[in-house]
């Protein structure tokens, strides 16, 4: 019997978008299932916008989400897996961590993890033509600046500092803005299944970067995947896999 043909989204219908507080907003792609669905962040600085992850980049951020070039926008990439950085290309000003930066400059379907992820099975409907899961690749970024621990990403009005979070990734990285307790968490913790499969000094490292988020006073995380939530679900997802990974 044979299967039956995939819905292709039009491009205009591709992401959504939903306003938060503190004028923080979602972007995302609802056709994508829920565990390979990256949460796209932008928020509003008064001198500048903020964006944190690009998504996939199977149809372009910036001609179809107007809200994320109608001021100059730094583009951070929390890491460089392909579901975070397809659509950083687009934008003038990108940051990312100096132990990912060779991969953003020069993405594969290896390096990026689409080689392992990507099939048809990730979508609920598939991108526009000429999108192929069999060749898709994330495009390049050819120019960048690295951020590392420590930096802060001043928007005029707001400031977000930087924190390295190794253990999902190598250059994984944090956002945190103290002024109002949110935080930027990208994938090394969200509400929801963690991918957390490592050992020895991997693991070492993902302990450390749990453990500094658990010392922060934040009051609300937006996380690299699934919804946000407050600080005491926070502390509680950190402790539950501080307990069962730190021994």
């Amino acid at each position: 019997m044979t299967a039956p043909v995939m819905e292709r989204i039009p491009a205009e219908r591709w992401y959504r978008t939903q306003r938060l507080a503190d004028d923080v907003t979602l972007i995302d792609e609802p056709w994508i299932r829920a565990f390979y669905r990256c949460n796209i962040w932008h928020v509003r600085g008064r001198e500048h916008d903020l964006l944190v992850d690009s998504g996939m980049g199977v149809v372009s951020l910036r001609r179809h989400v107007p809200l994320v070039s109608e001021k100059s926008c730094t583009a951070v990439a929390s890491h460089t897996h392909f579901d975070h950085i397809g659509c950083h290309h687009e934008f003038g000003d990108c940051r990312v961590h100096p132990a990912e930066a060779a991969i953003l400059a020069a993405p594969t379907r290896a390096n990026t993890l689409a080689e392992h992820y990507v099939s048809d099975e990730i979508f609920d409907g598939l991108p526009p033509l000429p999108y192929a899961s069999a060749t898709y690749g994330v495009r390049g970024t050819a120019q960048f600046r690295p951020i590392v621990d420590g930096d802060v990403l001043d928007l005029g009005d707001r400031q977000f500092t930087v924190i390295h979070t190794p253990g999902h990734s190598p250059g994984g990285i944090a956002l945190f803005e103290a002024a109002t307790g949110i935080l930027f968490s990208g994938d090394i913790v969200y509400d929801g299944p963690l991918v957390d499969d490592v050992s020895g000094p991997d693991l070492a490292d993902y302990v450390a970067s749990m453990k500094r988020l658990l010392a922060l006073p934040v009051t609300v995380v937006h996380g690299g995947h699934f919804p946000s939530y407050g600080a005491e679900r926070h502390r509680a997802i950190i402790r539950d896999w501080l307990a069962r990974r730190d021994r």
